[in-house]
């Protein structure tokens, strides 16, 4: 993994960089091979809390973490926790999934390996008088199903996301309703 790791109100040192670069290290241990995506690391400190925050675009999952605590060492640790229970989950999911077509283990690695890293694109906006856009993002969707849209809305920690149906081949969104509960949105044929 190629590591990005930034530092706002706070110098990243190379001890902080190597205890970072080696506490997410250990998440290769959950594949065949080690995934090529970068790790993006925002360190900050706000008001004495130090804040990590880590992103891992990789080519069926998004990897997404962030913690604040005192220390920035148990921050880490705190992140990396997070992180691995978002990968257990996942592979939860594609082992029952595809149990039936062969090695879980290796259906993981082999769905690592085929696509290409996340694009996402930031541009800046034009604005407007009354609405006011004021960041863009541009993605590829990839083709799921609702429960697999589900699954990566929570692990993001977003209230909704975007997605190609698998089925139907139509952009679909699902969201998180306010009773807890989820909603699909499709398009009308």
């Amino acid at each position: 993994m190629i590591y990005n790791v930034r530092g706002e109100n706070i110098e990243v040192t190379n001890a902080i960089r190597d205890y970072v670069e080696k506490k997410i290290g250990k998440l290769e241990r959950y594949f065949d091979t080690p995934p090529s995506s970068e790790v993006h690391v925002n360190l900050s400190v706000h008001n004495d809390e130090q804040r990590i925050e880590v992103t891992i675009p990789m080519t069926d999952l998004l990897l997404r973490a962030e913690v604040s605590h005192n220390d920035l060492y148990a921050a880490t640790d705190l992140v990396v926790d997070k992180l691995e229970r978002q990968i257990r989950k996942h592979k939860t999911k594609i082992n029952r999934k595809f149990r039936q077509k062969g090695a879980p283990k290796h259906v993981f690695a082999e769905m690592e390996r085929e696509a290409a890293a996340v694009a996402v694109d930031e541009q800046p906006s034009i604005t407007d008088e009354e609405i006011q856009i004021v960041k863009k993002k541009r993605f590829d969707l990839k083709p799921m199903d609702e429960e697999e849209a589900v699954l990566q809305m929570d692990m993001l920690g977003h209230t909704f996301f975007v997605f190609e149906n698998a089925v139907t081949g139509d952009t679909n969104v699902v969201y998180r309703r306010n009773d807890g509960k989820y909603g699909l949105i499709e398009p009308n044929a």
